[in-house]
């Protein structure tokens, strides 16, 4: 271990403490320390005696806090065993990523990882040690298995058998494949086996389905926290039953037919014959600190009364089973679990800790160091003194870049250090060290003249996230969960129903077909080769949709219109793309050491997107046109990173921005994040909104027109007469569509000659983006940061109680609630319901019907922490970014579509608490066929998170749609998403004088048989995608990527599947050779060309094959070929040689 921290070494008071510990003279107190002082001090102790460590505290914040602080001392994983939420009551559906996390926590402990948690943790039981540690499952390459048994394995502790692996805790059978994602895993592993010898272990991407890294071994730990076996689970089943308790006949049921549900939690006592909790896996080499003893003592007796209240509500109405044995510990409990093990209590204040009866009591001397940002003066000034005084000094940095300006800066100021890492030796006295890492809080220990100086939060960068070698996004087909009873659309028919696959036999030649049903009872049967004729149909509504005729002229009149349609919208965007294009803006130099210095000095880790979408920006800036570029991405996605650079960029050339937002609380939110940031490079940023008196606004008007004030960051105030700039340089608007009529015609006033950045927070599909090049500029930002919480999500009937419940929790760790009623005639109702449930709640109002200044200041209200449960309408699903608003409850969920509820879910979860998301529908209601529909697949989306492509699609959909307009919405609507996208782009070239050949329809028949057999690949859903992955393959490395792909996921290949791949690597060779159509009967093919093809290619292979090949001339020119009896061998080699001489004349 590092030695640059073991300086309390030295202390005497440090000593004594280890050997009373040594010599197991516990409980000890020990008092006096605060903040990351304590964490230094944990590891201090562990680091000396070898000992793995416990650390017990108060909230989640503060363990977090610890676990970042521990994991940089003791440069590994710290885990965070998190509080459990206990689910009692009936729920349709819950993710369980809060459990995922204490089971992966638990499985880091058991590998020696230390371990922070709160005192609501540990009271709380988990899954006993014996029953966690006989249930890790170790598998090497060369192991002998036997499939069955693994799958009942698996099943026993918490595994649901899918088709295909898309969250943890799922397993798939392939044949000899097993695939299996495990909480103690970061990605799901491939097991292969020959025979029944392990072949290989792969890690895979959940997302591609793809291997990315071949392993030796894996390990395979329970997924739940309630585990038990066949015979367990009739045993806890005759038990309930035994109760007589009508309530609880359904659970028994489940029981009885063992599958595992969402309320197992109240059947823990019955799974378990000694119920344990955390504090039952600590062994003798752990040790247990307990953080400020006084605050765990109150939080836990507040944690057990709500609890005990909650499961006597339930006994009371027959909704609880009966048992002697408790569901968590009380505080006594509690300590008679901590006191025999080897505990020490920490706490700032010298308060009595009688709880813990402590054998000895220490004082540490101690004080905490304040940030020094923004105060660089004060911090040269105590290094000046430090220094005199023989004091060492420690300064953590959260980068390298931070840490060599600070190098720099003392330097010129005269104050010697130097440079050290986390290998390196702690300074000697009067030295001053300078190091890369982060610690929450600095400390000082005035005993041992020892100071440690950290940036803290603000320069913490979290972990690298791994990327990907594809984008995941780019992945996503519009086939993907195309399901039976889906609406489809066929370039040539229309819109029909897709009712499933079926396989025929035609000439001796077996293939699949896809059945589509029409108007009546006519049906298409679509052969899997010409999937790239289809697409699935997706608007932004997806609920009434007119089913075409087949054969009918409706169809063709549609699209015709259309065309017409997006043609006058091509039009439009050219013209005014051209009249930009004309307008010369300032040429911006290339980046500055500075710009390069401010942007490293960024706390968290870029998306590929937002670094993506910083160079298009700055591109446009040093282009010497005048930039008109749109920014979209959903709220939290880093926009306003992507504004602040490009306004640095702005400002180091001497020029204004001005940054236009639709609310004051907006502007407010916005002159806070750009004042911290650019406020230590002289940049002056004020603000023009109803927060500012007149005075100030006078002031900062005057600043704009004599150059003083380089930033503002304003509401439509910016746009009022007297307001003029000096220099402006740069305009960025966010929420473009969101001002009136009046002030949009001003805002094109100013961006006539400057740079202008808009940000919108509606996500825009890839693909329109793709069909707009060269008519719109756009970036997309379509990946959240990586260091999001999972949100805790219910699915679940409206249950009085657990609303109580959850918003009492919520107020109890000082957050607050969105309840989302989504109906303002009901709206006052609903809030005053809640307010007589939770009289003590702070309630307020919030809907689109209210002017703009009475919403602001409740959302100003919300934001000062003023409103614990805000009532609202959709309002929310855009906008604001409230990082203390951690629990959302949506009544009636089933009225909003997924797409919308995935967006509403994102509104939290946007901080360092586990977040929480309660979809509720009204009990006994009967659902229509749409609403049923949509409940399920939100049930499904919560389980594993499966869905998420398609809801992040039908919500990009709605956001093309408000981007091109209503009538272009409308037309969308007419003729599916990606038809309508296919129109857009062959409307532009046209319009552009770019030559635009429309989709080739090439036929291709073999006589091969040429499908995915169903026992090769089981599930109707995987086989349509691969059908559409294969029916994409437009070059030999797509073929081989689908061939690895077939053997990786599903072993080795059948000729079929063989013949498949071919085929479809033939019909892209067509395209190439500009062949239309190839007939295989009788020993001979045809070759059809296209009206494109080359005379010189026909003429040269003709030449090469004169015996055995003939030209044929006519409306459509062709090739005769006697051909061998390897027909797809010897047409490959053909269409090699056609497309070598076409490209070559």
């Amino acid at each position: 271990m590092s030695d640059l921290f073991g300086f309390l070494d030295s202390s005497a008071e440090f000593n004594e403490i280890t050997e009373k510990i040594k010599s197991g003279k516990c409980p000890i107190h020990i008092t006096g320390m605060t903040g990351s002082q304590k964490s230094h001090f944990i590891y201090s102790i562990c680091r000396g005696l070898d000992k793995n460590c416990i650390v017990i505290t108060y909230d989640e914040q503060e363990a977090g806090r610890i676990s970042k602080d521990l994991s940089f001392l003791f440069s590994r994983e710290v885990s965070v065993f998190k509080s459990k939420e206990y689910v009692y009551y009936n729920i349709d559906a819950s993710n369980n990523s809060s459990e995922v996390s204490r089971i992966r926590a638990l499985y880091k402990y058991t590998l020696s990882n230390p371990l922070v948690t709160t005192v609501d943790a540990c009271q709380k039981f988990t899954i006993p040690p014996s029953v966690f540690k006989n249930n890790i499952f170790s598998y090497k390459t060369g192991d002998t298995i036997d499939i069955s048994k693994l799958a009942e394995k698996l099943v026993n502790i918490g595994y649901r058998r899918t088709s295909a692996i898309d969250g943890i805790g799922q397993f798939s059978i392939r044949g000899s494949i097993v695939d299996v994602f495990s909480p103690c895993l970061d990605n799901p592993v491939r097991i292969d086996l020959f025979d029944d010898e392990i072949d290989s272990i792969r890690v895979f991407d959940p997302y591609t389905q793809i291997s990315i890294e071949n392993i030796e071994e894996c390990h395979i730990c329970p997924v739940r926290e309630v585990v038990y076996s066949k015979e367990k689970s009739l045993e806890i089943a005759s038990s309930i039953r035994k109760l007589k308790n009508e309530n609880l006949l359904k659970d028994a049921e489940k029981f009885e037919n063992f599958s595992y549900f969402a309320s197992l939690d109240k059947y823990m006592p019955y799974a378990y014959d000694n119920l344990c909790t955390l504090l039952d896996y600590a062994d003798d080499n752990t040790l247990i600190f307990v953080d400020e003893a006084k605050q765990i003592s109150e939080r836990s007796k507040v944690i057990y009364k709500e609890h005990a209240e909650t499961v006597t509500s339930l006994l009371e109405k027959g909704l609880f089973p009966r048992t002697k044995r408790s569901y968590m510990l009380d505080y006594s409990e509690l300590i008679e679990k901590i006191n025999p093990l080897n505990m020490i209590s920490v706490s700032s204040l010298s308060h009595s800790c009688p709880s813990f009866s402590p054998l000895s009591l220490f004082g540490i001397t101690a004080k905490t160091i304040h940030s020094y940002t923004g105060k660089a003066e004060f911090l040269y000034d105590d290094l000046k003194y430090f220094k005199k005084i023989g004091y060492r000094v420690l300064m953590l940095f959260g980068n390298e870049t931070a840490l060599k300006i600070m190098h720099r800066s003392l330097t010129d100021e005269g104050i010697e250090a130097s440079v050290t890492d986390i290998n390196g030796s702690f300074p000697d006295f009067g030295q001053i060290y300078l190091c890369v890492g982060n610690l929450c809080k600095g400390f000082e220990y005035p005993t041992i003249k020892t100071i440690v100086i950290s940036d803290g939060e603000e320069s913490r960068k979290p972990k690298k996230i791994p990327k990907r070698k594809k984008d995941s996004r780019d992945i996503i087909k519009s086939f993907e969960d195309l399901n039976q009873g889906d609406y489809v659309v066929h370039r040539t028919h229309g819109i029909g129903r897709y009712v499933g696959i079926a396989q025929l036999n035609v000439d001796n030649v077996t293939r699949d077909y896809l059945k589509i049903q029409y108007k009546g009872s006519d049906i298409l049967y679509v052969p899997t080769n010409q999937l790239d004729f289809l697409h699935k149909y997706t608007d932004s509504e997806n609920e009434r949709v007119k089913v075409n005729s087949l054969g009918g002229v409706q169809w063709n009149r549609t699209v015709a219109r259309v065309k017409e349609s997006v043609t006058e919208l091509a039009q439009d965007l050219i013209e005014l793309y051209a009249k930009r294009s004309e307008l010369k803006g300032h040429v911006f130099p290339p980046d500055t050491p500075w710009q390069k210095e401010f942007e490293e000095k960024f706390i968290y880790e870029e998306t590929p997107d937002q670094i993506r979408s910083i160079q298009e920006v700055k591109k446009d800036m040093e282009n010497g046109k005048c930039m008109d570029r749109l920014l979209c991405g959903d709220v939290g996605y880093g926009k306003t990173e992507v504004a602040i650079r490009a306004a640095f960029k702005c400002v180091m050339e001497g020029m204004q921005v001005a940054y236009l937002v639709p609310t004051t609380i907006l502007a407010q939110q916005h002159f806070n994040n750009f004042s911290a940031r650019l406020g230590e490079y002289a940049m002056k940023v004020e603000m023009l909104s109803r927060f500012r008196t007149k005075k100030q606004q006078e002031k900062t008007v005057e600043g704009l027109k004599s150059g003083s004030v380089d930033v503002v960051i304003g509401t439509h105030r910016l746009l009022q007469k007297d307001v003029k700039f000096k220099n402006l340089g740069l305009l960025i608007i966010d929420e473009e569509q969101r001002f009136g009529v009046g002030h949009k015609e001003k805002i094109k006033e100013i961006k006539s000659d400057v740079d202008v950045l808009t940000l919108s927070a509606t996500p825009i599909p890839r693909t329109l983006n793709m069909a707009m090049v060269g008519i719109r500029d756009l970036s997309v930002l379509s990946q959240p940061p990586g260091d999001r919480y999972p949100v805790q999500t219910f699915v679940m009937e409206y249950n009085e109680a657990v609303i109580v419940n959850a918003i009492k929790r919520e107020m109890e760790r000082k957050g607050q609630v969105y309840y989302l009623y989504n109906r303002i005639d009901g709206i006052e109702n609903a809030a005053a319901k809640i307010q007589d449930m939770i009289p003590d709640a702070r309630v307020a109002i919030a809907h689109g019907k209210m002017s703009e200044s009475q919403l602001e200041e409740i959302m100003m209200s919300l934001i000062e922490g003023e409103i614990d449960v805000l009532v609202c309408t959709t309002i929310i699903e855009t906008g604001l970014d409230v990082s203390n608003v951690n629990t959302i409850i949506i009544e009636n969920s089933d009225r909003l579509g997924l797409s919308q509820l995935y967006q509403l879910r994102g509104r939290v979860g946007r901080s360092n608490r586990m977040a929480y998301a309660y979809l509720t529908y009204h009990p006994g209601k009967i659902l229509d066929q749409v609403a049923h529909k949509r409940l399920q697949a939100i049930k499904e989306f919560t389980e594993f998170g499966s869905g998420f492509k398609i809801a992040m699609r039908d919500l990009e959909i709605r956001g093309a749609g408000n981007l091109l307009g209503k009538q272009q919405h409308g037309n969308m609507n007419l003729v599916g998403y990606d038809m309508y996208c296919m129109l857009l782009e062959q409307a532009v070239k046209e319009k552009k004088g770019e030559e635009y050949r429309p989709p080739a329809e090439i036929s291709v028949d073999i006589k091969a048989d040429a499908y995915i057999p169903d026992n090769y690949v089981e599930y109707e859903i995987q086989r349509i995608d691969l059908y559409k992955k294969i029916a994409g393959i437009e070059s030999d490395e797509d073929y081989y990527d689908m061939q690895g792909e077939f053997i990786d996921r599903f072993g080795d290949i059948p000729a079929p599947v063989s013949n498949l791949l071919d085929i479809s690597l033939i019909k892209s060779m067509c395209k190439k050779a500009e062949v239309s159509e190839i007939v295989h009967t009788d020993g001979k093919v045809t070759f059809t060309f296209t009206d494109y093809a080359s005379p010189e290619a026909v003429v040269g292979v003709v030449s090469e094959y004169s015996r055995e090949m003939k030209f044929v001339s006519g409306a459509k020119s062709s090739l005769i070929y006697k051909c061998p009896k390897d027909a797809i061998e010897n047409i490959k080699i053909i269409l090699q040689k056609l497309i070598k001489l076409t490209q070559g004349s």
